[in-house]
Protein backbone atom coordinates (compact mmCIF):
# COMPACT_ATOMS: atom_id res chain seq x y z
CA UNK A 1 0.00 0.00 0.00
CA UNK A 2 0.92 3.51 -1.26
CA UNK A 3 1.58 5.67 2.39
CA UNK A 4 -0.49 8.75 2.04
CA UNK A 5 1.08 12.18 2.12
CA UNK A 6 0.08 15.08 4.68
CA UNK A 7 -0.01 18.50 3.27
CA UNK A 8 0.65 21.09 5.52
CA UNK A 9 0.62 25.03 4.46
CA UNK A 10 2.24 28.09 5.89
CA UNK A 11 2.37 31.74 5.71
CA UNK A 12 6.18 33.36 5.94
CA UNK A 13 5.56 35.75 8.66
CA UNK A 14 7.63 38.72 9.01
CA UNK A 15 10.11 38.09 11.43
CA UNK A 16 11.28 34.91 9.31
CA UNK A 17 11.52 37.26 6.49
CA UNK A 18 15.29 36.87 4.91
CA UNK A 19 15.95 33.86 6.52
CA UNK A 20 17.22 30.40 4.61
CA UNK A 21 13.98 28.26 3.63
CA UNK A 22 14.87 25.23 5.30
CA UNK A 23 15.51 27.67 8.76
CA UNK A 24 12.16 29.07 8.42
CA UNK A 25 10.64 26.18 8.39
CA UNK A 26 12.95 25.13 11.40
CA UNK A 27 10.59 27.48 13.40
CA UNK A 28 7.45 27.25 12.12
CA UNK A 29 7.92 23.19 12.73
CA UNK A 30 9.50 22.47 15.59
CA UNK A 31 8.59 18.84 16.14
CA UNK A 32 10.85 18.44 12.79
CA UNK A 33 14.60 18.34 12.85
CA UNK A 34 16.51 21.05 10.60
CA UNK A 35 18.05 17.85 8.83
CA UNK A 36 14.49 16.29 7.93
CA UNK A 37 13.14 19.11 6.71
CA UNK A 38 16.04 20.15 3.96
CA UNK A 39 15.35 16.08 2.76
CA UNK A 40 11.78 17.14 2.23
CA UNK A 41 13.14 20.09 0.25
CA UNK A 42 15.31 18.36 -1.79
CA UNK A 43 13.24 15.62 -2.52
CA UNK A 44 10.85 17.96 -3.59
CA UNK A 45 8.31 18.12 -1.00
CA UNK A 46 8.04 21.18 -0.22
CA UNK A 47 7.10 24.59 -2.90
CA UNK A 48 7.22 28.18 -2.18
CA UNK A 49 4.34 29.86 -4.06
CA UNK A 50 3.79 27.04 -6.28
CA UNK A 51 7.70 26.90 -7.02
CA UNK A 52 9.90 24.03 -6.34
CA UNK A 53 13.03 25.45 -4.43
CA UNK A 54 16.33 24.98 -2.74
CA UNK A 55 17.04 24.88 1.37
CA UNK A 56 19.52 27.54 1.27
CA UNK A 57 16.70 30.13 -0.74
CA UNK A 58 15.92 33.40 1.10
CA UNK A 59 12.21 33.09 2.02
CA UNK A 60 10.17 36.97 1.66
CA UNK A 61 7.02 37.93 4.35
CA UNK A 62 3.74 36.61 2.82
CA UNK A 63 4.88 34.03 0.74
CA UNK A 64 2.62 30.50 0.37
CA UNK A 65 4.68 27.32 1.34
CA UNK A 66 3.21 23.72 1.00
CA UNK A 67 5.09 20.95 2.31
CA UNK A 68 4.18 17.46 2.28
CA UNK A 69 5.51 14.99 4.42
CA UNK A 70 4.77 11.61 5.36
CA UNK A 71 3.65 10.34 8.42
CA UNK A 72 6.18 7.75 8.27
CA UNK A 73 9.47 8.43 6.67
CA UNK A 74 10.75 4.77 5.40
CA UNK A 75 14.40 4.04 5.42
CA UNK A 76 15.74 3.70 1.85
CA UNK A 77 13.75 0.20 0.66
CA UNK A 78 17.24 -1.42 -0.56
CA UNK A 79 18.60 -1.19 2.51
CA UNK A 80 17.96 -5.00 4.33
CA UNK A 81 17.88 -6.12 7.61
CA UNK A 82 20.66 -8.17 8.12
CA UNK A 83 21.57 -10.48 11.67
CA UNK A 84 24.94 -8.57 12.40
CA UNK A 85 25.37 -8.50 15.91
CA UNK A 86 26.06 -5.33 17.66
CA UNK A 87 27.40 -4.00 21.13
CA UNK A 88 24.84 -2.27 23.06
CA UNK A 89 25.72 -0.07 25.76
CA UNK A 90 22.35 1.47 26.31
CA UNK A 91 18.44 0.33 25.05
CA UNK A 92 15.30 1.53 25.49
CA UNK A 93 12.17 2.43 23.73
CA UNK A 94 13.54 5.46 22.35
CA UNK A 95 16.84 5.22 21.93
CA UNK A 96 19.92 2.71 21.62
CA UNK A 97 23.59 3.51 21.84
CA UNK A 98 26.05 1.27 19.49
CA UNK A 99 29.31 0.76 20.67
CA UNK A 100 30.91 0.17 16.66
CA UNK A 101 33.78 -1.68 15.93
CA UNK A 102 36.46 -0.75 12.99
CA UNK A 103 35.74 -2.20 9.81
CA UNK A 104 32.36 -1.48 10.49
CA UNK A 105 30.70 0.54 7.64
CA UNK A 106 27.70 3.17 9.12
CA UNK A 107 25.85 3.96 5.80
CA UNK A 108 24.99 1.63 2.60
CA UNK A 109 27.01 3.35 -0.33
CA UNK A 110 29.10 3.31 -3.32
CA UNK A 111 31.59 -0.01 -2.52
CA UNK A 112 29.42 -0.80 0.46
CA UNK A 113 25.74 -1.96 -0.16
CA UNK A 114 25.54 -4.81 2.56
CA UNK A 115 26.64 -5.42 5.78
CA UNK A 116 26.51 -1.71 7.30
CA UNK A 117 25.57 -0.96 10.74
CA UNK A 118 22.26 0.40 9.05
CA UNK A 119 21.83 -3.37 8.16
CA UNK A 120 22.39 -4.74 11.22
CA UNK A 121 20.25 -1.96 12.93
CA UNK A 122 16.99 -3.02 10.69
CA UNK A 123 17.88 -6.77 11.19
CA UNK A 124 18.27 -5.96 15.69
CA UNK A 125 14.85 -3.59 15.08
CA UNK A 126 12.63 -4.23 12.10
CA UNK A 127 10.76 -0.70 13.43
CA UNK A 128 13.44 1.32 12.97
CA UNK A 129 12.86 0.71 8.86
CA UNK A 130 10.10 4.26 9.31
CA UNK A 131 13.03 6.15 10.72
CA UNK A 132 15.57 8.02 8.28
CA UNK A 133 18.90 6.42 8.12
CA UNK A 134 17.06 3.65 10.60
CA UNK A 135 17.52 6.38 13.32
CA UNK A 136 21.15 6.94 13.02
CA UNK A 137 21.74 10.05 14.18
CA UNK A 138 25.35 10.94 13.37
CA UNK A 139 28.28 8.41 11.67
CA UNK A 140 31.89 7.22 12.67
CA UNK A 141 34.26 6.70 9.51
CA UNK A 142 34.79 3.34 8.55
CA UNK A 143 37.74 1.85 10.95
CA UNK A 144 36.86 4.61 13.39
CA UNK A 145 35.65 2.58 16.58
CA UNK A 146 33.12 3.61 19.31
CA UNK A 147 29.95 5.49 20.24
CA UNK A 148 26.64 6.19 18.07
CA UNK A 149 23.44 7.38 19.21
CA UNK A 150 20.53 5.66 17.61
CA UNK A 151 16.84 7.17 17.61
CA UNK A 152 13.54 4.69 17.76
CA UNK A 153 10.65 7.22 17.45
CA UNK A 154 10.65 10.77 15.31
CA UNK A 155 10.25 12.61 18.22
CA UNK A 156 13.50 11.11 19.92
CA UNK A 157 14.86 11.87 16.53
CA UNK A 158 14.29 15.04 16.16
CA UNK A 159 15.21 15.51 19.90
CA UNK A 160 18.52 14.48 19.36
CA UNK A 161 19.73 16.26 15.88
CA UNK A 162 18.53 19.09 17.63
CA UNK A 163 21.03 18.63 20.11
CA UNK A 164 23.53 17.59 18.28
CA UNK A 165 22.55 20.76 15.49
CA UNK A 166 23.05 23.00 18.67
CA UNK A 167 26.37 21.41 20.08
CA UNK A 168 24.90 20.08 23.25
CA UNK A 169 25.50 16.49 22.52
CA UNK A 170 29.01 16.25 23.63
CA UNK A 171 31.16 13.72 22.11
CA UNK A 172 35.14 13.55 23.06
CA UNK A 173 37.42 11.22 21.19
CA UNK A 174 40.67 9.57 21.87
CA UNK A 175 43.61 9.26 19.05
CA UNK A 176 47.31 8.24 18.91
CA UNK A 177 48.76 11.03 16.53
CA UNK A 178 52.80 10.97 15.43
CA UNK A 179 54.96 13.44 16.95
CA UNK A 180 55.67 14.58 20.89
CA UNK A 181 53.18 18.02 21.77
CA UNK A 182 53.80 19.97 24.43
CA UNK A 183 50.35 21.14 24.84
CA UNK A 184 46.77 20.96 23.77
CA UNK A 185 45.04 23.46 22.26
CA UNK A 186 42.29 24.18 19.19
CA UNK A 187 41.99 23.81 15.48
CA UNK A 188 39.42 26.34 14.28
CA UNK A 189 39.85 25.78 10.47
CA UNK A 190 37.17 25.59 7.83
CA UNK A 191 36.74 22.32 6.14
CA UNK A 192 35.24 21.35 1.97
CA UNK A 193 35.53 18.85 0.06
CA UNK A 194 39.06 18.68 -1.60
CA UNK A 195 39.40 19.64 -5.42
CA UNK A 196 41.20 17.05 -6.83
CA UNK A 197 40.34 13.67 -4.64
CA UNK A 198 36.62 13.71 -4.03
CA UNK A 199 37.26 11.09 -1.28
CA UNK A 200 39.43 13.42 0.53
CA UNK A 201 38.38 16.65 2.99
CA UNK A 202 40.37 19.91 2.67
CA UNK A 203 41.09 23.31 4.70
CA UNK A 204 39.51 25.51 1.98
CA UNK A 205 38.48 29.31 2.78
CA UNK A 206 34.95 28.46 1.07
CA UNK A 207 34.68 25.33 3.51
CA UNK A 208 32.22 24.73 6.34
CA UNK A 209 33.42 26.21 9.95
CA UNK A 210 35.05 23.37 11.83
CA UNK A 211 36.08 23.27 15.79
CA UNK A 212 38.38 20.91 17.13
CA UNK A 213 39.68 20.89 20.85
CA UNK A 214 42.50 18.44 22.36
CA UNK A 215 44.60 17.89 24.91
CA UNK A 216 47.74 15.68 26.12
CA UNK A 217 46.77 12.24 27.75
CA UNK A 218 50.35 10.84 27.50
CA UNK A 219 53.51 11.39 25.88
CA UNK A 220 55.76 8.94 24.42
CA UNK A 221 58.82 8.87 22.51
CA UNK A 222 57.78 10.24 19.27
CA UNK A 223 53.94 10.12 19.68
CA UNK A 224 51.01 12.04 21.70
CA UNK A 225 47.90 10.30 22.89
CA UNK A 226 45.35 12.53 23.23
CA UNK A 227 41.61 13.38 24.09
CA UNK A 228 39.39 15.27 21.32
CA UNK A 229 36.48 16.98 21.59
CA UNK A 230 34.16 18.27 18.80
CA UNK A 231 32.66 21.70 18.55
CA UNK A 232 30.97 20.52 14.97
CA UNK A 233 31.02 17.44 12.91
CA UNK A 234 32.82 17.56 9.73
CA UNK A 235 33.45 14.81 7.21
CA UNK A 236 36.70 13.55 8.66
CA UNK A 237 37.07 16.66 10.87
CA UNK A 238 39.80 15.29 13.49
CA UNK A 239 42.37 13.09 11.17
CA UNK A 240 42.37 16.58 8.57
CA UNK A 241 42.56 18.91 11.68
CA UNK A 242 45.29 17.08 13.38
CA UNK A 243 47.07 16.11 10.39
CA UNK A 244 46.72 20.01 9.28
CA UNK A 245 48.62 20.93 12.40
CA UNK A 246 51.32 18.23 11.44
CA UNK A 247 50.77 15.87 14.08
CA UNK A 248 48.65 12.96 12.15
CA UNK A 249 46.91 10.21 13.76
CA UNK A 250 48.91 6.93 13.84
CA UNK A 251 47.54 4.55 10.83
CA UNK A 252 45.77 7.23 9.39
CA UNK A 253 45.56 5.67 5.30
CA UNK A 254 44.68 8.83 4.01
CA UNK A 255 45.83 12.31 5.99
CA UNK A 256 48.70 10.26 7.84
CA UNK A 257 52.57 9.73 6.30
CA UNK A 258 55.04 8.73 8.54
CA UNK A 259 55.24 6.12 11.49
CA UNK A 260 57.49 8.67 13.59
CA UNK A 261 59.73 5.55 14.78
CA UNK A 262 62.18 7.63 17.70
CA UNK A 263 65.91 6.28 17.73
CA UNK A 264 66.08 2.85 18.65
CA UNK A 265 62.99 1.35 17.99
CA UNK A 266 63.06 -1.84 18.65
CA UNK A 267 61.16 -4.80 16.52
CA UNK A 268 58.53 -4.54 18.24
CA UNK A 269 57.31 -0.97 18.39
CA UNK A 270 58.27 -1.21 14.35
CA UNK A 271 56.03 -3.97 13.69
CA UNK A 272 53.51 -2.74 16.21
CA UNK A 273 53.47 0.91 14.42
CA UNK A 274 53.37 -0.57 10.38
CA UNK A 275 51.13 -3.27 11.59
CA UNK A 276 48.33 -0.57 12.74
CA UNK A 277 46.34 -0.52 9.00
CA UNK A 278 43.51 2.16 10.34
CA UNK A 279 43.02 5.13 12.22
CA UNK A 280 44.45 5.02 15.84
CA UNK A 281 41.05 6.72 16.72
CA UNK A 282 37.96 6.25 18.74
CA UNK A 283 34.77 7.81 19.90
CA UNK A 284 35.35 7.27 23.75
CA UNK A 285 32.40 9.45 25.28
CA UNK A 286 29.05 10.68 23.95
CA UNK A 287 26.92 12.74 25.81
CA UNK A 288 23.43 13.87 25.74
CA UNK A 289 19.91 14.37 27.26
CA UNK A 290 17.32 11.39 27.07
CA UNK A 291 14.92 12.75 24.73
CA UNK A 292 11.54 11.43 26.97
CA UNK A 293 13.31 12.02 30.69
CA UNK A 294 15.31 15.18 30.06
CA UNK A 295 18.09 13.23 32.23
CA UNK A 296 21.55 14.06 31.19
CA UNK A 297 23.19 10.51 29.99
CA UNK A 298 27.17 10.06 29.63
CA UNK A 299 28.09 7.20 27.93
CA UNK A 300 31.76 5.46 27.75
CA UNK A 301 34.02 3.30 25.63
CA UNK A 302 37.07 1.35 26.11
CA UNK A 303 39.46 1.66 23.20
CA UNK A 304 39.68 -1.44 21.50
CA UNK A 305 41.84 -4.27 21.49
CA UNK A 306 43.93 -3.33 18.95
CA UNK A 307 44.16 0.17 20.08
CA UNK A 308 45.07 -0.61 23.62
CA UNK A 309 47.89 -2.92 22.70
CA UNK A 310 49.59 -0.22 20.48
CA UNK A 311 49.47 2.43 23.69
CA UNK A 312 50.76 -0.39 25.26
CA UNK A 313 53.72 -1.24 22.94
CA UNK A 314 54.19 2.86 22.79
CA UNK A 315 54.66 3.09 26.96
CA UNK A 316 56.65 0.38 27.26
CA UNK A 317 59.31 1.62 24.70
CA UNK A 318 59.07 4.93 26.72
CA UNK A 319 59.50 2.68 30.06
CA UNK A 320 62.56 1.29 28.52
CA UNK A 321 64.41 4.25 27.08
CA UNK A 322 63.49 6.24 30.30
CA UNK A 323 65.49 3.23 32.06
CA UNK A 324 68.29 3.14 29.33
CA UNK A 325 68.81 6.72 30.05
CA UNK A 326 69.00 6.43 34.22
CA UNK A 327 71.31 3.85 34.00
CA UNK A 328 73.45 5.38 31.48
CA UNK A 329 73.46 8.74 33.92
CA UNK A 330 74.24 6.21 36.91
CA UNK A 331 77.24 4.65 34.93
CA UNK A 332 78.64 8.19 33.70
CA UNK A 333 82.06 8.85 35.55
CA UNK A 334 82.09 12.21 38.08
CA UNK A 335 84.91 14.36 37.34
CA UNK A 336 87.02 15.70 40.14
CA UNK A 337 88.52 18.97 39.65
Amino acid sequence: MTPEFNAVDFTIPAELAGQRLDSALARLMPEHSRTRIKGWIEDGAVQVDRRACKPRDIVEAGSHVRVQTMPAEAARPEVLPEAIALRLLHQDRDLLVIDKPAGLVVHPGAGNPRHTLQNALLGFDPKLAVLPRAGLIHRLDKDTSGLLVVARTPEAQTSLSRQLEARTMAREYVAACVGVMTGGGTVDEPIGRHRGDRLRMAIRVSGRPAVTHYRVLERFRAHTYLSVKLETGRTHQIRLHLSHIKYPIVGDPVYGGRFGLPRGATPVLIDALRGFKRQALHAATLGFDHPRSGKRLILQSAVPPDFAQLLEVLREDARVAASDAAQAGARKPVRVR
